[in-house]
């Protein structure tokens, strides 16, 4: 049987090794010792993290290759290869929970901020009072999840 030389197209950038990376036409191409094994599009961010996540845990390229090559902090790269160890490939493409809503502003805190909004009270003092930021209490108004009361006339004495 006769051995070939790994093959790698001529602008691939080099993770490690054994592993290079390439993009073209808006996909990107890893290869491991000159044959093609994950694609994605460029723009699929969760894609790269569980890609690079999954090599580093096989000992196919280590962190701080991952770091060099695509100029990611230690940080991004440890917390993506945690999140792999640990809930595997579903974290990275599974459904997000939250389902459009802002994770501080549910159940019942939510009830309470309207409740607060119904009896008038600004939106400044009710961030404070339920411990979260006035803009994401905004946005939820301006999302149509919480309704901001029109009648001041209840506040005034």
């Amino acid at each position: 049987m006769q051995l070939h030389f790994p093959y790698y197209p001529q602008d691939t950038k080099m993770i490690s090794e054994r592993v290079g990376v390439y993009e073209s036409e808006g996909i990107v191409q890893y290869i491991v010792n000159g044959l093609p094994v994950y694609s994605h599009d460029s723009s699929d961010l969760n894609a790269f993290r569980f890609i690079t996540s999954n090599f580093i845990c096989q000992g196919i390229c280590r962190k701080v290759e991952v770091q060099r090559c695509f100029g990611v902090s230690e940080d991004t790269v440890g917390r993506a290869v945690k999140k792999f160890k640990e809930q595997g490939e579903s974290v990275f493409f599974g459904d997000d929970a939250r389902k459009g809503r802002a994770h501080k502003i549910v159940g019942d805190r939510r009830l309470r901020i309207q409740s607060k909004l119904d009896k008038g009270q600004s939106v400044n003092s009710i961030a404070k009072e339920e411990g979260v930021r006035e803009s994401a209490i905004r946005y939820q108004i301006k999302q149509g999840n919480l309704k901001k009361s029109l009648d001041r006339s209840s506040t005034i004495p």
